[in-house]
């Protein structure tokens, strides 16, 4: 069966299309799951601020539109039934009846004084009197009450407005992940960057592997989160991110790709979700953002193209090519082989550079040793030109 060509962008490599995997983190960085079946919704009102908080924003502005509407409602209805008890609405015309509320001829004119009263507005054609007790207490109790929905009410929207969700937005990630070489290790390797110019601070990166995996006992544990070492013991994890930086977690003993080479990881089926968190430096609060790579975004032997240039006293960063990559040599092999490729390459030249050295040791004698025998010959010859007396001579004297 033929299969189609995925597209990819320039200085990428064409790879076949596999069947997708659902993804646990889409690449904006929402979580894909949801809650269900779900018998203990009591437990949302517990937590009734960050509920509201958590809503969509027209189901917000519903709230909110109608915490002070019926609050508006309640309250009129009290101030018309205290009237009516009274019978202040059936003394209108006589100036001698003292009524509870002046000027309040109707359920509106209620309705009306009761949003005056909770949003001190105070016309002054509407006023209570010193001959309604009920009415002092329902003012004080109404005040009271206004003021803590104002504050519940005008505290979630503020917060809601101040999420530093959309900051998020302007983090990115780069759409592929790559696999090369760095330094004679191979490297798992992603890049982020900031858009905005106020900067986060104290930013941080972290990256989970999700695969399936099962147990020795059989057991089958779905989606299990596995860490990926991205500097979190040297300190590369935390990020001065002023411009994009390359994200490497270099494939070691302890890395789950030890055993991985080429061909194995296009085979295997998993997700890489990454995270990046730090302070929004405007607002002082804390910003989130993910993104993920399935095993089709893995590109191995490549490596990012640089964006950074140096400009007339400035750097300069060319977010065009924030996503491209390029082709590096790099071994098809998996890390542990390549590993073990250099120990045994190692221990070559551990044992041929002594044995070259005696080599030359025994050279070096061989010529010492043929200098000597050369002035030895050269010493006998002069003894025969009369320098020394042949020992002959001496015995025959």
């Amino acid at each position: 069966m033929a299969k189609d060509n995925a597209a990819s962008p320039a200085g990428q490599e064409v790879r076949p299309r596999r069947r997708g995997r659902q993804r646990y983190v889409e690449k904006d960085g929402r979580c894909n799951v949801q809650q269900g079946n779900m018998r203990e919704r009591y437990r949302y009102l517990t937590d009734l601020f960050t509920t509201l908080v958590d809503l969509h924003w027209r189901l917000s502005l519903l709230f909110f539109v109608l915490a002070y509407a019926l609050t508006w409602l309640f309250f009129g209805a009290i101030w018309w039934l205290i009237a009516y008890g009274r019978g202040d609405l059936e003394h209108l015309e006589d100036t001698a009846w003292t009524p509870c509320v002046n000027n309040l001829n109707g359920f509106v004119a209620a309705f009306l004084f009761s949003i005056e009263t909770e949003t001190t507005i105070g016309y002054g054609h509407r006023v209570i009197t010193d001959q309604c007790p009920e009415g002092i207490v329902l003012l004080l109790l109404q005040a009271i009450l206004g003021s803590m929905v104002n504050a519940f009410m005008v505290g979630c929207m503020f917060v809601k407005i101040s999420q530093p969700n959309k900051r998020a937005a302007t983090l990115v990630f780069s759409s592929h992940a790559v696999v090369s070489l760095r330094d004679g290790r191979l490297c798992l390797m992603f890049r982020v960057g900031d858009l905005r110019s106020s900067h986060i601070v104290e930013a941080s990166i972290r990256a989970k592997l999700i695969r399936s995996r099962q147990t020795m006992e059989g057991e089958f544990i779905p989606l299990h989160q596995t860490d990926l070492s991205v500097g979190f013991d040297t300190g590369d994890d935390r990020l001065f991110l002023v411009s994009p930086l390359v994200i490497s977690h270099e494939i070691d003993a302890a890395s789950p790709f030890w055993e991985a080479s080429r061909r194995a990881l296009e085979r295997d089926d998993f997700e890489i979700v990454v995270i990046l968190e730090g302070m929004v430096e405007a607002t002082g609060m804390t910003c989130q953002a993910r993104s993920s790579y399935l095993v089709d975004e893995v590109l191995w032997g490549h490596r990012f193209t640089s964006v950074l240039t140096l400009e007339d006293g400035f750097y300069e960063v060319d977010y065009a090519s924030f996503h491209q990559t390029f082709e590096v040599p790099t071994p098809s092999c998996s890390a542990r082989e390549l590993a073990e490729a250099a120990a045994r390459l190692d221990a070559h030249l551990y044992w041929s550079i002594p044995s070259r050295l005696d080599e030359k040791v025994e050279e070096e004698r061989a010529k010492e040793g043929a200098g000597e025998g050369a002035v030895g010959e050269a010493g006998a010859d002069k003894e025969q030109n009369g320098c020394l007396p042949p020992p002959e001579s001496e015995s025959k004297v």
